[in-house]
């Protein structure tokens, strides 16, 4: 009987290192739920037991003391950017990728994505909600150790394109049990409406 195989440990990743220039403020220092977005998804993904960092820019570390940190290795390289900074750190983990402005994400969906995980695929995403074809939603999946080539691969290429490069490398695609709870807020606008 052959003994099965151990899939790679899974660390999470909250992405907060962008620049919100759409929004015009910082979206990670939002406060929907009473604190700031990137903190209060750092202790929704620790309440599910996954080992969190929050993914920023160098001259934000010095508002994020108390946080585990995976620092920008390259400046400006989007959310691609981030998940290979995330594999440069870590490069045997699974990095569970959660972007800061889905206001909406709750404990249920992240558990659903945990559960059902693929690890012997480069990656499991939901079916992103914007979309009406089967475009995966890169900033709400788990990505693989076997992504962290193509990762540095599309990165050295400056194809920043964190979709694309799941659509090249293949995953496992979910249907999100709630789709509205992976909504992004980016403009003001939007922010306008979702408080509204």
């Amino acid at each position: 009987m052959r003994k099965a195989e151990v899939p790679p440990v899974l660390k999470a990743l909250v992405l907060a290192g962008g620049r919100s220039t759409r929004m015009g403020h910082d979206k990670g220092l939002i406060q929907w739920h009473g604190k700031p977005q990137r903190e209060y998804l750092v202790d929704l993904l620790e309440e599910l037991g996954v080992d969190t960092y929050i993914s920023c820019r160098q001259d934000q570390v010095s508002g994020l003391s108390g946080y585990k940190l995976i620092v920008d290795q390259i400046s400006d390289q989007g959310p691609l950017g981030a998940i290979y900074s995330a594999f440069c750190e870590h490069p045997d983990a699974a990095w569970l990728v959660v972007a800061c402005d889905m206001p909406l994400l709750d404990i249920p969906t992240l558990e659903f994505l945990i559960n059902n995980r693929q690890p012997a695929l480069p990656a499991t995403a939901f079916r992103a909600p914007a979309f009406s074809d089967d475009s995966p939603d890169p900033l709400l999946a788990i990505w693989e150790p076997r992504m962290r080539n193509i990762v540095v691969q599309r990165i050295h290429e400056k194809k920043r394109c964190a979709r694309k490069t799941l659509g090249i490398a293949g995953f496992f695609l979910l249907e999100p049990p709630n789709p509205e709870v992976l909504a992004n807020v980016n403009t003001p606008e939007e922010l306008a409406s979702a408080t509204g």
